[in-house]
């Protein structure tokens, strides 16, 4: 069965991010792709420190939530990221676990796996909170998911964002669109297109 992960990015278990995500779910549910969520936004992680020792012991050297996760998201088809607006961009904890995450799993194969990134605010900033979650999928050879508007909903609480209507309804275009997108994938697999690497520009001559 082909499997969703879905990270709830904010420090609320039960806020607007996880009715946005909970959304999600029930229609993933509904399309026989299973779902694991973790919760990320009540947890004290650390930021990266780009002692690159990940790529000797193949898991980032603080072993915590980071590793744990890691090993779901080699499992999973596809990967939701939701996660709160703070001054116009995603919560700070999340952006730590991210980095540490894509940068320390360069032994998990992440192309083809479909990502999606979900935000929640009051009033602004999300669109640019959506732009900074994207770019994790798009350096990694994932394609991303998208919806009837941008994947986004709003309120202050959880009872808010159930009047948003809109982006309920966005959550779960989203939701079918990315059921879609997996499933179509995984049937697919033996003609999914080549990845080239060799190439890597860091001018370590200096010119």
């Amino acid at each position: 069965m082909p499997k969703v992960l879905l990270l709830n990015g904010s420090p609320h278990p039960n806020g607007c991010v996880a009715t946005a995500l909970a959304e999600m779910i029930k229609v993933f549910d509904s399309e026989g792709i299973e779902t694991e969520l973790v919760h990320v936004g009540n947890k004290p992680i650390r930021g990266c420190i780009a002692c690159r020792r990940c790529s000797e012991l193949g898991k980032c050297v603080f072993d915590d939530l980071v590793n744990e996760t890691a090993q779901k998201l080699k499992e999973a088809d596809g990967l939701v990221v939701g996660s709160p607006v703070y001054y116009g961009s995603p919560n700070g904890t999340l952006i730590s676990f991210m980095d540490r995450l894509f940068y320390s799993t360069g032994n998990i194969p992440k192309h083809m796996k479909v990502g999606a990134a979900v935000v929640s605010c009051r009033r602004g900033g999300n669109t640019a909170s959506f732009d900074v979650l994207n770019k994790y999928f798009t350096i990694s050879s994932m394609p991303v998911a998208s919806s009837t508007y941008w994947n986004q909903i709003h309120g202050f609480t959880a009872e808010d964002a159930l009047k948003d209507l809109e982006g309920l309804q966005t959550m779960r275009n989203l939701a079918r669109n990315m059921s879609f997108m997996i499933k179509s994938f995984v049937n697919a697999k033996e003609q999914w297109p080549e990845v080239e690497r060799g190439s890597f520009t860091s001018f370590p001559d200096g010119k």
